[in-house]
């Protein structure tokens, strides 16, 4: 009796806890989450968006050398699809059958009632065919977007590419992303994405049971229009920008020309480069890695990531540093034989110049010259070793933007490279005084820059002591916004009246019949400059070239870069006066259209690297590993 009644309480307890559970489940569907509210809703109530043209991007004087072209996204409803001729279909559209069935299975398996996209980014000319027979083909539709266009077909490293979001993408978008959206990958149109994508418009629509469109969603309430982007006013000349590249052609290295005056900058040359027209539409994937696959790397952005040794390039800085220590002064003379003892090695010098002063060591590029510079500044008494005495110079060097980065509007910058004294110690030990990087002084050794960074210095020197931020984008939509740090001067604390017999060097460089860079002067406009033939462990010397014009009022400072080049006077130096001649004057005058021509056709390419052959283990035992070759105690720089 007592078990009957006990399976009796129990049976009793049993149906009451279900109870509470059936209950509380109901609270929870009805009341507390809306989860089951929203998939209903989903089923009545649909969200189709509409996407907005990204904003259009200018050049300095308005040209158009971004603009949009419309393309269409074919979508698919499973569920709505019925027999049709798929055979026609894929004519169309430019499919074989196992595309579609691909096609067709990805977006069934993605949802049979929801509409995804089938193919993406359909021509003008396929949506027109495909338009006049939709009504054969149940379940399809259109939906109409934009794609980037590059009028010119250049620049391809500036503007960069836009590309459909990853999942990481849209984790990180906080919302704003979905699948199939697209955004700014690379250059311009990443840095500037978030003013560049506009604003997605959404339309309501209402299905039936049947999944059939009832209509607009209270008359289109909630609706919202997509917003376009804003218009980018870069700083570009498109005309030097096509010149430079087409210098650089089969050519390796770089072109960044400033405005001293601003920091805008003129030409963002990187070579080699590609036609950003291939980076869009639906052979994107297959071009990129086309791209990627070219030997000397396209991809790279050699204008603020390429790490060069600036060479003689950099003996006017280090001639401003002594004029403003007071080691030296316009007239202190030092007497090159030919070469500079640094302790128990030698640099050499490329000619004997006998007594010779600031302006004309700075024209010659004397070697020695700048190594008694150097040397002067690294043994001054006010210093108590030479630890002192490194980071004083090396903080003055950094004020012209070495070793640091000088924030220029687009992603992926490099600072370059310039050792500290830590750094020093670390290598050497104790044991090192300026003869152990007496390289510094032409240089070299452990030193490098970008292209933006060298074309910068020539940008304070042009300013006589200052620089703006080097940016790309002058505008920002209708207003013209522009960011504040680039309105800002930024001092490296050398007196004005320092730089002029630094410019008289420049100057004679170029100008003067001893000069260096003779060859590349510029008719009726003084072109000031710097060349440097920048030794290279891989190959051939490389080309450099630094200057500004005119000397008054200076409108334009570049700097050239081309690799395995060998004498900065032989190619890069050239090639800087095409590109300064064509921004100050709109031409090239005399027979300098006919050299600029010749410069073209010039293929300068680094030898392709031998390809590894793998030995059998029997030949591989009986060849014998090369002797070690013992370091010269020499250094050399030519110009």
């Amino acid at each position: 009796m007592d078990n009957l009644f006990n399976r009796k309480y129990i049976v009793q307890g049993l149906f009451i806890v279900v109870a509470l559970i059936l209950v509380g489940q109901l609270f929870y569907i009805q009341v507390a989450s809306d989860r089951y509210f929203l998939s209903a809703n989903s089923n009545v109530l649909r969200k189709k968006y509409t996407f907005p043209a990204r904003g259009v991007i200018l050049d300095r004087n308005n040209k158009v050398i971004v603009q949009n072209e419309p393309v269409y996204d074919l979508m698919v409803t499973p569920n709505l699809v019925k027999e049709f001729d798929t055979l026609a279909f894929c004519n169309i559209i430019g499919i074989d059958m196992k595309g579609f069935h691909k096609r067709f299975d990805k977006a069934r398996n993605q949802s049979r009632y929801q509409r995804s996209v089938f193919e993406k980014q359909l021509s003008v000319q396929t949506y027109a065919a495909l338009q006049e027979r939709l009504s054969r083909f149940p379940g399809f539709e259109t939906q109409n977007r934009t794609v980037r266009h590059y009028p010119d077909s250049i620049a391809g490293q500036f503007f960069g590419y836009v590309k459909e979001v990853s999942a990481k993408d849209i984790e990180d978008s906080e919302g704003y992303y979905r699948p199939g959206d697209y955004i700014g990958k690379s250059g311009v149109e990443r840095e500037y994405n978030d003013v560049l994508r506009g604003e997605r418009g959404v339309e309501n629509t209402i299905y039936n049971a049947k999944n059939v469109p009832q209509g607009s969603y209270l008359d289109g309430k909630f609706d919202t229009l997509a917003v376009s982007g804003e218009t980018l006013i870069s700083s570009l000349n498109i005309d030097i920008q096509k010149l430079g590249e087409q210098l650089m052609h089969n050519k390796v290295g770089s072109i960044v020309a400033i405005e001293p005056s601003t920091g805008e900058v003129l030409a963002f040359v990187s070579s080699p480069t590609y036609d950003p027209n291939l980076m869009v539409g639906r052979q994107q994937g297959n071009n990129y890695m086309d791209i990627f696959r070219q030997p000397n790397r396209p991809f790279t952005v050699r204008p603020l990531s390429g790490y060069y040794s600036p060479g003689s390039s950099f003996k006017p800085l280090d001639a401003l540093l002594g004029l403003q220590e007071g080691v030296i002064d316009p007239n202190t003379t030092f007497n090159c034989p030919g070469y500079y003892w640094a302790g128990n090695h030698q640099v050499k010098c490329e000619h004997v110049d006998g007594n010779i002063s600031l302006r004309k060591g700075l024209a010659r590029s004397c070697n020695t010259y700048a190594c008694y510079v150097f040397q002067k500044l690294m043994t001054q008494k006010k210093f108590k070793n030479k630890i002192e005495a490194y980071d004083s110079w090396e903080a003055k060097v950094r004020k012209f933007g070495l070793g640091s980065k000088l924030d220029l509007d687009m992603p992926f910058e490099r600072k370059g490279r310039l050792f500290t004294s830590e750094e020093y110690t670390k290598r050497f030990g104790k044991y090192w005084g300026y003869t152990t990087i007496i390289s510094l002084a032409i240089g070299q050794g452990e030193m490098s820059a970008t292209p933006l960074q060298m074309a910068n210095i020539m940008a304070i020197i042009a300013n006589r002591g200052y620089y703006m931020k080097p940016h790309l984008i002058k505008g920002i939509g209708d207003k013209k916004n522009v960011r504040k740090e680039y309105l800002t001067k930024n001092y490296v604390d050398v007196d004005t009246r320092h730089f002029e017999p630094v410019i008289d060097g420049m100057q004679d460089a170029v100008n003067a019949p001893y000069g260096t860079a003779r060859a590349s002067a510029i008719p009726d406009i003084l072109f000031c400059g710097k060349t440097g033939t920048v030794q290279n462990p891989h190959g051939k010397n490389h080309s450099v070239f630094i200057g500004f014009a005119p000397r008054d009022n200076p409108k334009i400072a570049i700097a050239v870069i081309v690799e395995n080049a060998g004498y900065g006077g032989s190619y890069a130096a050239p090639i800087a006066s095409y590109m300064t001649e064509k921004y100050l004057t709109g031409k090239l005058s005399g027979n300098r259209g006919e050299r600029a021509e010749w410069m073209k056709k010039q293929v300068i390419l680094p030898d392709m690297p031998k390809p590894k052959v793998k030995l059998p283990p029997y030949q591989a035992d009986s060849v014998k590993p090369a002797p070690v070759q013992q370091p010269v105690n020499q250094l050399t720089s030519i110009n």
